[in-house]
């Protein structure tokens, strides 16, 4: 089952980056505190500590570093750690501060155990992180006046507050930047139960009526990621609307899925082609990324960084020495012989 339309990655049902799409769902679905929020749990216990500990010293905690895949729920979280400390939070993102200006005024403008919530914080520019350093340690803000011999620093007093980060690249962010985070917490992908939680939830939100099993189908195909669960039960739920009564019964899910061309891993057609391509042009691999990229009419980094991760995590896709490889579990989900064999395994 191949489909010939020329999607963008944003545009993918089961990409896990968010969209404009998802905005206005994602602030209706966001849990408000901890003990609302669903999975997570050793993160959950450890940040319950952390901010009572603080508010015993009365005191605001120390910043706060948020690491995984998109759509995990780093943003929802620095949410909740807000309101379970009754705080303020300013959302900014590490592209938009472009200049030490941008920066200054959004730290100026902070009140006392206010939360500075940066997404995409790996993607700062190096002389911004430069200015955050002593902002985070000494809460105060260095301002150069003037230029050339003349010019003099001024240290301007910031009230105490909190950053929260988050990255989807850890590996990106500084050591420097990266050590002045008090707490460092990575987001791991949702066991298959939790994620039905969350759909449960969701559906209870939006007043859609839903049946145990296709509960589980959406949380099958979700790739363990809440944004997709979610974005995947709103799909279902407009088809089954006009489908059918606006209840979703297992029926109406398949045939939803079906018209979606997502199957019971949560593979689209795009991940397919790719699998499909290396066993059909290149025997089962192995074969470079580059080559794949141009059979495929994908760019390099979305094969690498959107598409592979989750083929990998499957163990459908592997990386050898000399290229990628289509594994044995790989070739049979596709229904496909590996190059030698006499029939499907």
């Amino acid at each position: 089952m191949e489909n010939n339309n020329n999607s963008t990655d944003e545009e993918r049902i089961i990409n896990a980056q968010e969209t404009n799409g998802d905005k206005v769902l994602d602030l209706s679905l966001r849990p408000k505190k901890l003990d609302e929020y669903i999975g997570q749990n050793k993160i959950k216990e450890n940040l319950s500590i952390f901010i009572q500990a603080a508010q015993k010293r009365g005191e605001p905690i120390e910043h706060v570093l948020l690491y995984g895949s998109p759509g995990l729920g780093k943003t929802t979280l620095a949410h909740v750690i807000s309101n379970e400390l009754g705080s303020n939070i300013r959302v900014t993102s590490g592209p938009a501060i472009e200049k030490s200006g941008d920066l200054a005024a959004i730290l100026t403008n902070l009140s006392e155990g206010d939360i500075l919530f940066i997404d995409e914080i790996h993607r700062l520019n190096k002389n911004i992180e430069e200015i955050l350093y002593p902002a985070m340690e000494d809460y105060a803000l260095d301002i150069i006046i003037g230029k050339g011999p003349s010019a003099r620093t001024l240290r301007l007093d910031l009230p105490r507050f909190t950053i929260i980060g988050a990255t989807t690249k850890i590996s990106s962010l500084s050591a420097p930047l990266r050590d002045r985070f008090g707490a460092t917490y990575h987001l791991n992908f949702y066991e298959h139960n939790d994620i039905e939680k969350i759909i449960n939830r969701s559906a209870k939100i939006l007043s859609v009526g839903i049946e145990d099993e296709p509960v589980k189908e959406i949380a099958a195909r979700s790739r363990f990621t809440p944004r997709v669960a979610n974005r995947l039960l709103k799909r279902v739920r407009d088809y089954s609307e006009v489908k059918g009564d606006g209840r979703i019964n297992n029926n109406l899910c398949q045939a939803a899925f079906d018209m979606l061309e997502i199957d019971e891993l949560g593979l689209d057609w795009i991940d397919r082609k790719i699998l499909e391509t290396i066993i059909d042009k290149f025997g089962g691999g192995p074969v470079g990324l580059n080559t794949i990229a141009a059979a495929t009419g994908e760019d390099m980094a979305t094969v690498e960084d959107v598409y592979e991760p989750y083929l990998m995590r499957l163990a459908f896709l592997d990386r050898g020495p000399r290229g990628r490889i289509v594994t044995d579990i790989g070739h049979k989900h596709l229904g496909r012989k590996k190059k030698g064999q006499s029939k499907i395994l």
